[in-house]
């Protein structure tokens, strides 16, 4: 209670430097009604040296304060990072009686504008039916923020071009799409079990949509018929050569827009859940139809057993669907094996470096690049490949998402965008995002190492076909002369990861010396590696990866092999800092920076890589990476359950502490209501109903 006070008698300041008197009179906020239930106060702890130093650190509590605690963003601030006063914040303040009412949330262009007409093909819109009866819904959004919902630590909305001054609830977010009415009315009987006060607002334009018999393959091609004369041509052809053709030039002044696919990953046995197909429902709607076809999903499924005849008899193929994925999804599925894969990718490979996994070379665990690469031969008409997984979900616009990802990595200039993308932003610790590559420069520089442009040479490696016929990857933007600041500028990546571009070398990471193929009399090739696969490919990068593949029989670990090759060709990659959040206090702030870039020369590869074996416990807390715990306890509290909040002795971990949050807590008169989240990525979702929880 003494902590509580002190903070209401703490000056606090919003995001323009003005100071929050006690009644939080800013922009007309007034004061808020009440208080609800504070969050529990955690005692400082005392922490063993042979445990993580992060477990000393406080939880914070402002992800929990729901939608009675919104406020305008110019009045938001943040219980962290926060250098106005310590976190963790433990008052929880209430301003609105009822929850407030969202809107639609316009993530895609105004398609119908004259700004938009005036340089692109007009965009017909699509339905979900064929008879073009039941338009795609809009998702809804609450205009502002819960009172002290923390920033991201690492990473930002702002720098991608994402909207950071509005938040989703369950229902504004997949209520659309079926959360929160029944099977029987083309729901999904989810959210049933979960507070819902006010989420009617989000069916009063278009009613419950009933989904029970849509064809989401069918939607797609419908679009894309539709709006074909948008798209570029792409190639009709799978050859080499045409594969690495240049798009062809427009007819028109109009400019034409290429079409990317989303493929994501699934197998034989994926548990699929009515909330996992409400999220595919979502990616569908947002990147493929509200879109007019920009983007096209695919599920590319792993076929386990190596003697079904997958490519010969179509009753096996449709045994296996009809066992293993929902009937709405059947026409979007590429079923595949790993005896497939050795039919394209024939003949002796030699043993690797290392093979820590004892896995084999076509194998998915070490290979997963290999049915994505072999997607691509088969869909020449996509220029870029988003790599998906399963376990991943996204608060907010997927076509929000992925469309400033792919426009942040285009405006980026080549020069040191090695450097950069090698290591986290921390905007707490490095300031805006020009004074972060200022850092990166005069590490760069004190470091004696040279800076990254263009193709890597190296003992042992070898070129493409298309570089032993003199073919430069590198645009005119980077002729020698020209300025350095716009090599590269409106040129699409190749690459685009959603964690660091990390120096393997003597790393660490487990699986640094996974290097299949290159001669053992040379050092291991120069590698860089994003751990967790999902990322963007291009059509070239992918031919690169293949021909590497096949010609030369190079293979490296799955996370490891289109960055590396990106290196060695001189192919454009960056990571994309999206916002990831800590689940606690970190302080003082560098301690965030000598976690997560303490690698070598303040990066993240190296010596001190955060993706050691021994430091990688350091990500547990973090809303994205493979071992995170944070991310599925704050993704099953935002969807309602009740979770234990990780707050037990010794610093507390997943599944310790007291349960909170889920209907009781949310539905009490002193609650805030349900959670409202700023858009977020979050990995691993492993489980999301409790009741389903393996």
């Amino acid at each position: 209670m003494l902590i509580g006070l002190a903070y209401l008698n703490t000056p606090l300041y919003t995001r323009d430097g003005k100071v929050l008197g006690d009644d939080y009179r800013i922009g007309g906020i007034g004061d808020p009604k009440k208080h609800g239930k504070p969050a529990p106060i955690e005692e400082d702890l005392i922490i063993d040296s042979d445990m993580p130093p992060w477990l000393k650190f406080k939880h914070l509590n402002g992800y929990f304060n729901g939608l009675k605690s919104i406020v305008p963003f110019a009045n938001h601030t943040p219980e962290y990072p926060n250098n106005s006063f310590p976190a963790p914040v433990t008052a929880v303040p209430i301003y609105h009686d009822t929850p407030p009412t969202p809107t639609p949330y316009a993530a895609h262009p105004d398609y119908a504008s004259t700004e938009y007409t005036r340089e692109h093909h007009p965009v017909r819109e699509c339905f979900i039916d064929e008879d073009d009866k039941i338009a795609v819904p809009d998702i809804y959004a609450f205009d502002g923020v819960p009172q002290n919902q923390p920033d991201p630590a690492i990473g930002s909305h702002t720098v991608l071009g994402l909207r950071n001054d509005v938040c989703f609830d369950r229902f504004g977010r997949y209520g659309p799409y079926g959360l929160g009415y029944s099977i029987s009315e083309g729901g999904t009987s989810q959210g049933y079990d979960t507070e819902q006060e006010g989420a009617e607002a989000v069916w009063a334009k278009t009613g419950k949509i009933d989904y029970s018999r849509v064809d989401w393959g069918v939607a797609q091609e419908r679009c894309v018929e539709r709006n074909s004369a948008r798209f570029s041509n792409g190639t009709k052809e799978s050859t080499y050569d045409a594969i690495y053709s240049e798009p062809e030039s427009p007819e028109s002044g109009l400019k034409k827009t290429d079409r990317i696919a989303v493929v994501v990953r699934t197998y034989v046995g994926f548990q699929w859940t009515q909330l996992a197909i409400v999220n595919f429902r979502a990616m569908i709607s947002e990147l493929s139809l509200k879109s007019g076809g920009e983007y096209t999903v695919h599920f590319l499924l792993h076929v386990k057993d190596n003697e079904a005849p997958i490519w010969s008899d179509p009753s096996v193929v449709q045994g296996i669907l009809d066992a293993n994925v929902p009937t709405e999804f059947h026409s979007m599925c590429t079923l595949w094996s790993e005896a497939e894969m050795k039919l394209y990718y024939p003949g002796h490979f030699a043993d690797a470096i290392e093979n820590p996994s004892n896995g084999d070379i076509h194998g998915v665990y070490r290979s997963a690049q290999m049915p994505l690469q072999v997607f691509a031969l088969q869909h020449p008409e996509y220029a870029h490949f988003w790599n998906w997984e399963m376990d991943m979900r996204y608060i907010g616009s997927y076509y929000e998402l992925l469309d400033r990802l792919g426009s942040w990595a285009k405006a980026q200039t080549r020069t040191l965008l090695w450097e950069r993308s090698s290591k986290y932003y921390i905007p707490a610790e490095h300031g805006s995002w020009d004074e972060f590559a200022n850092i990166v420069e005069k590490e760069l520089n004190a470091s004696s190492r040279r800076a990254i442009l263009g193709p890597q040479i190296f003992p042992g490696r070898m070129s493409l076909k298309s570089e032993e016929a003199g073919a430069s990857i590198l645009p005119p933007s980077c002729a020698r002369g020209g300025n350095p600041n716009e090599c590269g500028v409106g040129e699409e990546a190749d690459l685009i990861t959603l964690n660091p571009l990390f120096d393997a070398d003597e790393s660490g990471w487990v699986f640094a010396k996974d290097v299949t193929g290159y001669e053992m009399v040379f050092a291991p090739p120069p590698r860089r590696c994003a751990i967790v696969t999902a990322s963007r490919l291009s059509r070239r990068l992918l031919a690169a990866m293949h021909e590497e593949m096949w010609r030369m029989h190079h293979s490296m670990f799955s996370e490891m092999f289109p960055a590396s090759m990106a290196l060695h060709h001189g192919f454009k990659a960056a990571y994309a800092p999206h916002p990831v959040f800590l689940d606690r206090a970190w302080y003082p702030f560098n301690t965030i920076e000598k976690a997560f870039n303490g690698g070598r020369d303040g990066t993240t590869g190296g010596h001190g890589s955060p993706f050691d074996l021994k430091n990688e416990h350091n990500h547990k807390g973090t809303s994205w990476y493979y071992n995170s715990e944070f991310a599925g306890l704050l993704w099953r509290r935002w969807l309602g359950y009740a979770q234990m909040d990780g707050r037990g002795n010794n610093g507390g971990r997943a599944g310790e502490g007291s349960l909170r949050g889920g209907l009781e807590e949310e539905s009490h008169k002193d609650s805030s209501g349900r959670l409202c989240m700023r858009s977020m990525l979050l990995h691993p979702i492993k489980w999301e109903n409790p009741i389903e929880r393996p």
